[in-house]
């Protein structure tokens, strides 16, 4: 690592390949079961499942240096069948994340995922799904977590032309804040996008294109349900597409949202890295902010605002070009 910074280190330079080493990555397994063990201060992503089946994941304590980036804890690549549970993941980077990474096109979509009662720490997204997804990511459910002192709760971020669908989360607790521009994220306690990927030439970039694609494209994120969530962070619910086609039928249920400024970051900012259009956009922080989307369900939900209000905190909902927003 480089330099200790404020909030990470350095990342030394490197040709082509990060030489950093992962900890654990298993390809092509099946009937997978990691129980009980501890790993802490890894120096790039942690548990890493490429292609697997029939995993149990349980009692895992993954314990990183908060400054380390890439320190991703569990990341769940093409695989299916997999349950994760009582997991206790502190991580510079994504604490879960699943994706569809390009090079394993060969062991198709990641499906069938569950994940229950863990307690998550990140300084860029604790529960993620993208933003690496050329395939499908379906049928998942995320339960009982509890997400402290992070700088973006579940996140959302598709930027290939993969496809995610039927995502459930339920019964959480969000604490974020904001952290400095070297994460991704805007301390967004729920974030869904959908933009295809940045042009420009660094590493989440076009080498992540098909191969011989000039240009990427972007797949839908539909049937998303957060319900029973309570929110405590510096900014509010972003949900936003490049389109209208690319984001539908997403429902929020009896989500409580209370925003207040903790830091000294700047806010009335908006993170939608690794994206073609602008990464960062300025606007009003809002309870609930909707960009470009078909359906979207907002029931039984609330914002709150906390005694430090800066002038940039805005309404409890902005919409822009929502095709249908239903709000009880």
């Amino acid at each position: 690592m480089g330099a200790e910074l404020d909030d990470s280190y350095a990342l030394k330079p490197f040709e082509e390949v990060d030489p950093r080493p992962h900890v654990l990555t298993l390809i092509d397994g099946q009937n997978i079961r990691i129980h009980n063990v501890q790993i802490v201060n890894a120096a790039y992503w942690t548990i890493h499942l490429v292609g697997c089946g029939d995993v149990v994941i349980s009692g895992v304590s993954l314990i990183n240096n908060l400054k380390v980036r890439n320190s991703d804890g569990i990341d769940i690549d093409h695989s299916k069948n997999v349950r994760i549970s009582d997991c206790h993941i502190e991580s510079g980077d994504d604490c879960i994340c699943l994706k569809n990474r390009r090079e394993y096109a060969n062991f198709g979509r990641c499906e069938n995922i569950t994940v229950a009662n863990c307690l998550l720490t990140s300084r860029s997204c604790a529960i993620k799904i993208g933003s690496e997804n050329m395939d499908t990511i379906r049928n998942v459910v995320f339960n009982n977590c509890i997400i402290s002192n992070s700088n973006r709760g579940i996140g959302i971020q598709n930027r290939d032309e993969g496809v995610v669908e039927n995502v459930l989360f339920s019964n959480m607790i969000i604490e974020g804040r904001l952290f400095s521009d070297v994460w991704w994220g805007k301390a967004e306690p729920i974030y869904v996008t959908a933009y295809r990927r940045a042009m420009s030439t660094n590493k989440d970039a076009s080498m992540r294109f098909p191969d011989g694609a000039l240009q990427g494209r972007v797949g839908k994120i539909c049937n998303i349900y957060f319900t029973n969530i309570k929110c405590n962070s510096e900014n509010g619910v972003y949900v936003s597409g490049e389109s209208l086609d690319k984001i539908d039928n997403i429902v929020f249920d009896n989500v409580d949202v209370h925003i207040d400024k903790t830091t000294t970051f700047p806010g009335g900012i908006y993170d939608r890295r690794p994206a073609e259009v602008e990464g960062f956009v300025k606007g009003k922080t809002a309870g609930f902010y909707f960009d470009r989307a078909g359906k979207i369900t907002v029931r039984n939900c609330s914002v709150t605002w906390g005694e430090h209000k800066p002038a940039y905190y805005g309404d409890s909902l902005y919409q822009n070009k929502v095709r249908r927003l239903i709000w009880k």
